[in-house]
């Protein structure tokens, strides 16, 4: 059976300094093998006067310098840069298990999003537990790394009202992403557990536990547990 055929990038002028190259509206890991060919493509190959790249689900914003280029030099230097990287995906994707304390005082959320779900608690931390999760990418603060994609049987909307205060360490779920607070930050997504692991530390190398590309794994532990790897 053929592979289906992938829609042509779209290149939109996001602002005076800035492209959008588009791969798609949705969120996807076909679509953002793409936008990882596309990064190490115009990593490999800098063009001076590109400020930032940034990259999102299915699209990469490119900020440059107008007084240096305008949009159609950095129109022409992405489409090279796509024909250049348009080969198989070659980088490794790491491996990351991150343990989770489930429910409780770690998970206020978990029996509401069970409720909504139609689940018990037990099935959704089941099925979180069992996805296989791709880091999309990183944002919001250091460290948060939007993952995808969970079950559909999981999937929760965000809280009507976000919380003032998150604590470190809190998993959410937001729709079918997860993502784990690296900073006691505002948020709005749904809190079914909780890591021990620090997702941020500016004096570690690298400062952030996760990268795009990453494939995590999410593995319950009990709360004795949790206190013994989260120490005093």
């Amino acid at each position: 059976m053929n592979e289906p055929t992938l829609d042509p990038p779209r290149l939109l002028a996001a602002s005076d300094r800035s492209l959008l190259v588009s791969f798609g509206d949705r969120i996807g890991t076909d679509l953002h093998d793409r936008v990882r060919r596309l990064l190490r493509a115009l990593d490999a190959a800098p063009l001076a006067g590109i400020t930032n790249l940034v990259p999102a689900y299915a699209s990469i914003l490119i900020r440059f310098d107008p007084a240096r280029l305008d949009h159609d030099r950095v129109a022409d230097h992405a489409l090279r840069a796509l024909a250049r990287g348009a080969g198989p995906q070659a980088e490794p994707q790491r491996q990351v298990e991150v343990p989770v304390c489930y429910g409780g005082e770690h998970g206020a959320d978990l029996e509401e999003v069970a409720r909504l779900c139609g689940l018990t608690a037990r099935q959704v931390v089941e099925a979180h537990a069992g996805a296989t999760c791709q880091v999309y990418f990183l944002g919001f603060v250091p460290g948060f790394a939007y993952m995808g994609d969970l079950p559909a049987s999981i999937a929760c909307d965000r809280l009507e009202a976000p919380r003032r205060v998150v604590p470190a360490g809190s998993v959410g779920i937001a729709g079918r992403q997860t993502g784990v607070y690296p900073l006691a930050t505002p948020g709005g997504w749904r809190l079914i557990g909780m890591t021990p692991l620090k997702l941020f530390d500016p004096r570690r190398e690298p400062m952030c536990l996760l990268a795009m590309g990453d494939r995590v794994r999410f593995t319950p532990i009990p709360p004795e547990r949790f206190a013994a790897l989260a120490g005093p």
